[in-house]
C-alpha cells in the first residue's frame, strides 16, 4: 500500500505542476494581472500625472495609501471604511520593486498551490488568510497611524501552503550570501529559511515604516495550518515539478 500511494503521488504532484506550467492557472494569473493594473492606475506608477508638480505628487500618493491602505489605529476602531482596507490594501503596492517582488513569488508558488486547491478554494483562501495577516499586524501595532498596504501576507500564506502541499518540490533560488548564483533546493529548506529570516526580522521590527515582517509571520502562519488541517494526509511526498523562485520576497 505505502508503495503505490507513493507512485499514485508522484503521478499526481507531475501532473500539477504540468496544469500550472500549461497555464491551467487562471486565478493567479488573474491577481497578478489585477494587482499590475491597480498600480499602473494609481500615482505610483508615474503613469499617472497629477498636477501641481512634486507637491501635489505626494499629497497624492499619501491619500491614495490613506484610502486604500490599512491603518492599523483606524481599524482598531471599528469603522465600516477601515474594516474593508484590509481586502483592498492586498492590491496596493508601495512601489515597483514592492510590486514585482510579490508578484514573482505569487507567480512561482501560486500555480501549483492553486491546481491542489482548486480555483474557488484557492481564492477564498488567499482573500482570507491575506485579511488575517494584515489585521493581525493591525492588532500588535494597535496604536500606529503609519499605512499598511500590499499583498505580502496572502502570498506569505501560499507560501505556507505550499510548504506543507509540496515539501519536497525542488526549487531553484538565489541566496545573497552565495554570490546570488541559482541554486536547487528542496522547497521545505527554501521556505523554513525565509520563514525564520521573517521571524528573526518580525522581534526587531517596529510599527513605523518598513516591511511589516509580522504579517509576514502570520501569513505564512496562517497558511501552513490550513492546508495541514485542510489537507492532511494527502500532501505530495515526492518530488514535484521543479519550480523557480528567490529567496526573499
Amino acid at each position: 500500500m505505502t508503495e503505490l500511494r507513493k507512485v499514485h503521488w508522484r503521478k499526481r504532484a507531475g501532473e500539477l505542476g504540468a496544469a500550472a506550467a500549461a497555464g491551467g492557472a487562471p486565478v493567479t494569473y488573474g491577481l497578478i494581472a489585477l494587482c499590475c493594473a491597480v498600480f499602473l492606475l494609481s500615482p505610483l506608477s508615474g503613469f499617472s500625472p497629477v498636477p501641481g508638480g512634486a507637491d501635489a505628487l505626494l499629497a497624492a500618493q499619501a491619500g491614495y495609501f490613506e484610502r486604500w491602505g490599512v491603518i492599523p489605529s483606524e481599524l482598531m476602531d471599528g469603522s465600516a471604511h477601515a474594516a474593508l482596507t484590509p481586502l483592498t490594501a492586498l492590491f496596493v503596492h508601495g512601489s515597483w520593486l514592492h510590486l514585482l517582488g510579490n508578484m514573482l513569488f505569487l507567480h512561482v508558488f501560486g500555480a501549483m498551490a492553486e491546481e491542489r486547491m482548486g480555483r474557488t478554494e484557492f481564492t477564498f483562501f488567499y482573500v482570507v488568510c491575506g485579511y488575517f495577516a494584515l489585521v493581525a499586524y493591525a492588532v500588535v501595532h494597535s496604536g500606529s497611524d503609519q499605512t499598511l498596504v500590499g499583498a505580502s501576507g496572502a502570498i506569505s500564506a501560499v507560501l505556507g501552503a505550499f510548504l506543507c502541499l509540496f515539501p519536497r518540490a525542488r526549487v531553484t533560488s538565489l541566496f545573497p550570501f552565495l554570490f546570488f548564483l541559482p541554486l536547487r533546493f528542496p522547497a521545505w529548506i527554501v521556505l523554513v529559511f525565509w520563514f525564520a529570516l521573517q521571524w528573526l526580522a518580525a522581534q526587531g521590527a517596529g510599527s513605523g515604516p518598513g516591511v511589516a515582517y509580522l504579517a509576514h509571520v502570520a501569513g505564512f502562519s496562517g497558511g501552513f495550518l490550513y492546508a495541514w488541517v485542510r489537507f492532511r494526509g494527502t500532501r505530495v511526498k515526492a518530488p514535484a515539478t521543479a519550480t523557480e523562485g528567490e529567496s526573499q520576497p
